[in-house]
């Protein structure tokens, strides 16, 4: 049914001219009632070739000063309406989005019927369908057809990254929860192997899906740290890799993660001091002599007075002596002579004003002949692997080594580059908030391994 005539062609939108006899917003065509003159509604025009342009109302206007150049082609009334095109019908009845061939001024505007809106959202799917396969589910009514019901196919939703977007309170939760009830209500097992995971911050989802008990549908609700109504959500820190914990942590990427990626393979390596056979122990602390020479070879190729460089080496000494000696690493002849290596050069790391001696650098020249070289190369090149676990408990101390070799190499503004990380780092650490991440006795009583 025609109800006007385009009067202005633009490259985004049509002005439509609506006929005198157009008198009101609504038609009837075969006993189904048709709203066009509203915004949102849609309308159809066709173009030289004979293909459908379908038009979404954007604009209602009333211009009764401009009707009488129009009496000729029955254009007398002063209503009009901007058209704006959203997509092409073919001849074939096939829907793309998109205009290539724009309609030429006067042509006819029809009312979009319910067999055009077929040809536009249903697919050959939808429209010869497997009685044991569930093709579509209904997501509501149309506004511009009275009773037709707006479908999607399941299938295709799934296979796309899709968003629901609105205001607050315009029913965003509403929508998601009512999608994947749909799909769960199709009877003969519709939901059977599917999988649906909603994280829900602000707790709305609990409650519509607590009815969704039935027969082969299992719903789980996980929590953090709380255990009435919920099943305990735990998240195994070690199966986190770089870019999870960089996002966890707030990580920069310039300095923050390359940083964070060290500590990583520092704390894994000190696990492994904690936690190897003897072999292992011996190979590890190998490698830490190894990085406490080389720290204490940046130090002194700096071009700085001696006793910048003795206060330097003898700072970061002490911090690995900290670290060492934490108590978190179990006694051991090999860890043993390590304290004492470190002992002795903290001994020495003095100055006598007027003396110029060598003999700190005659002990760390020392350390250095009881390395195996070799060796500490081959610890240095071994990565952590995803998945591979790690005590969380030596990431403090592994942090402290990473930003004692940084300083030693001249880095002089790592610790205010990484200092709001390790903030969030020593909330992780000690803030029961964390608990789900930390409780091992849940992760391997879950069937997680060490």
């Amino acid at each position: 049914m025609k109800i006007g005539k385009i009067i202005s062609v633009e490259f985004d939108k049509f002005r439509v001219k609506l006929f005198h006899s157009t008198k009101t917003s609504t038609v009837s065509i075969e006993g189904k009632i048709y709203y066009f003159g509203n915004i949102g509604s849609y309308l159809k025009v066709e173009n030289s070739t004979g293909d459908t342009i379908i038009c979404e109302v954007v604009s209602v206007l009333d211009n009764s000063n401009e009707s009488k150049p129009y009496t000729n082609f029955n254009l007398d009334s002063s209503r009009e309406l901007i058209i704006k095109p959203t997509g092409t019908l073919r001849k074939n009845r096939t829907f793309t989005m998109g205009v290539g061939i724009f309609p030429s001024i006067y042509s006819d505007v029809l009312i979009v019927t319910e067999n055009d809106i077929h040809d536009i959202l249903e697919t050959k799917d939808d429209l010869n369908p497997n009685p044991k396969i569930h093709n579509d589910i209904k997501i509501g009514t149309s506004k511009s057809l009275i009773n037709y019901s707006v479908k999607i196919n399941i299938n295709k939703l799934f296979n796309i990254h899709s968003a629901v977007i609105g205001n607050s309170g315009s029913g965003k939760s509403n929508t998601i929860s009512h999608i994947v009830q749909e799909i769960l209500r199709k009877t003969k097992n519709a939901g059977i192997g599917m999988k649906v995971v909603v994280f829900d911050v602000n707790g709305e989802y609990k409650k519509a899906f607590e009815q969704e008990q039935q027969e082969g549908i299992n719903t789980i609700f996980y929590k953090p740290n709380i255990n009435e109504g919920f099943t305990q959500f735990t998240l195994p820190y070690y199966l986190m890799n770089l870019d999870e914990w960089s996002a966890f942590l707030m990580a920069t990427d310039r300095t923050q993660k390359p940083f964070w990626d060290k500590v990583l393979q520092e704390c894994y390596k000190f696990y492994k001091i904690k936690t190897g056979s003897k072999k292992d122990r011996k190979k590890f602390i190998n490698y830490f002599k190894f990085k406490l020479y080389n720290i204490l070879n940046f130090i002194f190729s700096r071009v700085d007075s001696d006793t910048a460089n003795v206060t330097s080496a003898a700072s970061a000494v002490r911090k690995i002596r900290e670290v060492i000696s934490s108590g978190k690493f179990d006694n051991s002849d090999e860890l043993e002579g390590f304290i004492k290596d470190i002992d002795l050069i903290l001994k020495h790391c003095v100055l006598s004003y007027g003396v110029k001696d060598s003999k700190l650098l005659d002990v760390i020249n020392g350390l250095s002949e009881n390395i195996d070289y070799e060796q500490a190369y081959n610890v240095q090149e071994l990565k952590l692997k995803h998945g591979n676990y790690y005590d969380f408990k030596f990431l403090a101390i592994a942090s402290e080594l990473v930003l004692l070799e940084e300083s030693a190499k001249g880095n002089s503004r790592i610790g205010e580059n990484t200092s709001t990380m390790m903030s969030r780092l020593e909330y992780f650490l000690n803030n029961s908030d964390c608990s789900f991440m930390k409780d091992e006795n849940k992760i391997f009583n879950s069937g997680a391994k060490k």
